[in-house]
């Protein structure tokens, strides 16, 4: 009896063997950073990653973005091979640009194309925080700057998810070049009387957030995205002044007049097709009349 107890004991404190752990495939589970629940990563990705429990929005990939947002099959990608030079010639720049392009099967850390939603035509821009953190250095402003172009010459709306640390300190003044160069092309848009829709996830920050992010005729965000320029850190420490707990959050940034609304992932997709049916009909009508303005 006393042998059958000790036996029971060591059953349940048997340690699993390395080749048992192996069985459970790596990326099956999932947990969430908000409530710390643990969720199938399928189910997740059915949920369009967002957390069933709290309703926490995990990130995106671009392509998942995509995927979520257009028409099925609709998606046309431009300028799929463009891949950034080294400028400066910093320091393991190209080796780490390199790992991005492995690891994450992208050339740069924006996606650009035209498709359609609801079978309304549109120019998108979608970020990838995957590829140097989604920051902004020539190719991305250059990508930018030809989808802007593009939606000018067919007359279609833009539409830009934005995704970024900020500027990319590997092209120094080159980076920082960008958020002028996208800026100018952005107005070009308004100048034809072309929609620009600017939706910030989690995070934009640095000179994404202080260039085209900020300057779309609606600018949208999901819930409790970081969105902002400076850290809070830094703030505090210029100001001396202690920032209220949701600082920089989607919501405070509404609330203060910077956003236009703060959207659900799973409404999103409707509301965009909304606001380009609102804006299709004056868009005909100028056409019909043969004015741009």
């Amino acid at each position: 009896m006393i042998r059958d107890l000790f036996s029971k004991r060591k059953k349940y404190a048997t340690i699993p063997t390395e080749e048992a752990k192996q069985e459970v495939p790596e990326g099956l589970m999932t947990k969430c950073p908000q409530c710390k629940s643990i969720m199938y990563t399928k189910e997740l990705r059915k949920n369009q990653m967002v957390c069933d429990n709290c309703q926490f929005h995990h990130r995106l990939t671009s392509s998942q973005r995509i995927n979520i947002t257009l028409d099925e099959g609709s998606f046309v990608e431009f300028d799929a091979t463009m891949i950034a030079k080294d400028p400066l010639d910093f320091p393991d720049y190209k080796e780490k640009s390199a790992k991005d392009r492995e690891k994450t099967g992208l050339n740069e850390a924006v996606i650009t194309g035209k498709g359609t939603i609801a079978g309304m035509g549109v120019v998108i821009g979608v970020m990838d925080a995957r590829f140097r953190m989604g920051s902004m250095g020539s190719v991305v402003g250059e990508k930018m700057c030809r989808a802007i172009q593009h939606a000018v010459e067919e007359k279609k709306p833009f539409i830009m998810f934005a995704a970024s640390g900020g500027a990319r300190m590997q092209e120094g003044v080159f980076s920082l070049m960008q958020m002028a160069k996208t800026s100018t092309a952005l107005n070009r848009l308004h100048e034809a009387g072309l929609l620009f829709i600017s939706i910030m996830t989690h995070p934009t920050t640095g000179g994404v957030s202080a260039s085209f992010a900020s300057l779309g005729d609606i600018n949208l965000a999901e819930p409790k995205a970081l969105i902002g320029f400076a850290g809070r850190r830094i703030i505090e420490q210029t100001i001396r002044q202690k920032l209220p707990d949701d600082f920089q959050t989607a919501e405070f940034l509404m609330n203060h007049g910077q956003l236009d609304q703060v959207i659900h992932r799973k409404e999103l997709k409707q509301t965009l097709e909304n606001i380009l049916d609102i804006h299709q009909q004056p868009l005909i009508n100028r056409e019909e009349d043969g004015t741009d303005g």
